[in-house]
C-alpha cells in the first residue's frame, strides 16, 4: 500500500508541474497586453510601459516564467499586479470561502445522491425509481444560475430562512456560516446527486445479478447484511463519481458564488481575468490543481483499500 501511495503522490506532482507550466504560457498568450487591462482604456504608452517595466513584463517570457517557478517551488505565489500585495495570503482569506461551500455540496452530492441511488437500484420499476428517473430528467435540464435564483427567492427572500447573500466566517458564528453556504451548497449539488444516483443505481443492479448475491439470498442472510455488500461491491462507480463532481464543482463556484456575492476564488478568478490579473489568476490556478490532486490521490486510496485488484493495477 506504501508503494501505491507514492506512485499516486508522484503522479500528482508530475500534474501538478505539467498544469502549472502550461497555464502559465497560455494565460500570457490569452493576455497580450495586461497593462491596458490593468489601468485601462485611457491610460497612455509611456504609462503602459512603466507598468510594463515594474511589473517586469519587459523581460523575455522564459526569464519571467523561471521568475515566477522558482518562487513557486518554494511557496510564492507572486504579488498580484492589481495591488502589488502578495498573492497568498489574499487567496488564503478565499479558499475558505470555496472550500465551505464545494466540501458542503459534496457531504449532500454524496449523502442524498447515495441514498436515492441505493434505493432505486434494490427496487427496480418501483415508484421511487421513477420518481428518481423523473427528477433525473428535470434537474438536468434545468440551468445551475436559474437554480440558484430559486432558491433565493424562496428561501431568503420569501421564507427569510437564509441570507441571500454573503459569507459569515465560522470563526465568528458557526450558525451564521452554515446558513451562509447553505443556499450555494445545494445549487451546486442538486447536478451531482442526480449523477451519483443514477450511477449507482445502474452499479447495484450490476451486482444484483452477480452469482455471491444469490448464494447470500439463498442462505437466509438478512435484506440489510445483503444491502450491505452490494453498498460495497457498487460504491467504486459512486465514489468515482463524487470525485469528479468536486473537481467540477470548483469551476461551478464561479456563477454561485456571483449570485450570491461569496468573497471565494471563483469571485476573485472572474475579477482578475477582467483586470489582467496573472499572477492572480495561476495562483488560484495551482490551488485548483492542488485540491484535484488531493482528491484523486484520496479517491486512489480509498478505491485500494475497498478493491485490493486496484492497488495491484
Amino acid at each position: 500500500m506504501l508503494l501505491f501511495t507514492a506512485k499516486r503522490l508522484l503522479s500528482g506532482v508530475v500534474l501538478l508541474v505539467i498544469v502549472s507550466v502550461a497555464t502559465f504560457f497560455l494565460a500570457h498568450f490569452a493576455i497580450s497586453d495586461p497593462t491596458a487591462a490593468l489601468l485601462g482604456t485611457t491610460a497612455s504608452p509611456a504609462q503602459q510601459a512603466a507598468l510594463a517595466e515594474k511589473i517586469g513584463l519587459d523581460r523575455p517570457l522564459l526569464v519571467q516564467f523561471w521568475d515566477w517557478f522558482s518562487h513557486l517551488i518554494v511557496g510564492d505565489f507572486g504579488d498580484s499586479w492589481r495591488n502589488f500585495q502578495p498573492v497568498g495570503p489574499q487567496l488564503a482569506t478565499k479558499v475558505p470561502v470555496t472550500l465551505s461551500v464545494v466540501a458542503f455540496a459534496t457531504l449532500i452530492t454524496a449523502v442524498v445522491g447515495t441514498v436515492f441511488g441505493l434505493v432505486a437500484g434494490l427496487n427496480p420499476g418501483s415508484w421511487f425509481d421513477r420518481i428518481t428517473k423523473t427528477a433525473s430528467i428535470v434537474l438536468f435540464a434545468l440551468p445551475g444560475f436559474w437554480v440558484s435564483l430559486v432558491l433565493v427567492i424562496w428561501f431568503a427572500v420569501q421564507l427569510k430562512w437564509f441570507p441571500a447573500v454573503g459569507y459569515v466566517p465560522p470563526t465568528q458564528s458557526v450558525g451564521g456560516w452554515l446558513r451562509s453556504i447553505t443556499l450555494p451548497a445545494i445549487s451546486l449539488a442538486l447536478g451531482g446527486i442526480v449523477a451519483v444516483a443514477e450511477q449507482l443505481r445502474n452499479a447495484v443492479l450490476s451486482v444484483k445479478r452477480q452469482d455471491y448475491v444469490r448464494t447470500l439470498r439463498s442462505r437466509g442472510l438478512a435484506q440489510w447484511r445483503i444491502s450491505t455488500h452490494i453498498l460495497r461491491n457498487s460504491s467504486p462507480a459512486a465514489l468515482t463519481v463524487i470525485a469528479l463532481m468536486f473537481v467540477g464543482l470548483l469551476s461551478g463556484a464561479i456563477v454561485v458564488e456571483a449570485i450570491f456575492a461569496l468573497p471565494g476564488i471563483g469571485q476573485q478568478m472572474n475579477t482578475s481575468s477582467q483586470n489582467g490579473d496573472i499572477p492572480m489568476l495561476l495562483g488560484i490556478t495551482v490551488i485548483s490543481i492542488v485540491f484535484v490532486v488531493i482528491i484523486n490521490l484520496l479517491l486512489d486510496l480509498v478505491l485500494g483499500w475497498i478493491n485490493p485488484k486496484a492497488r495491484v493495477s
